[in-house]
């Protein structure tokens, strides 16, 4: 049986304003992690450094905009991406 690849990302939520719209915190998977910020009334993630970035972002966004306002400051968070890193 195939199974697919995938990897465990663990999220961290550093910040969270509601006035500016906006969650920060950084997220970590295979040997790499990322700082981001995503500005939810505007739909934009940006993600630091760029090492990488391109294996995590549209995972990153698409957990984000499914669980944004879920998501609390402080708060340690687990999704699959389904991807070998």
């Amino acid at each position: 049986m195939y199974h697919k690849p995938s990897t465990t990302a663990y999220l961290q939520i550093h910040k969270q304003c509601f006035n500016q719209k906006k969650l920060e915190g950084i997220v970590r998977a295979g040997d790499f992690e990322w700082n981001f910020i995503w500005a939810f009334n505007q739909g934009q993630l940006f993600v630091e450094p760029p090492l990488g970035r391109a294996l995590i972002k549209d995972a990153l966004e698409r957990y984000l905009v499914k669980a944004d306002y879920k998501l609390e400051s402080g708060g340690d968070y687990i999704f699959t991406v389904r991807s070998k890193f």
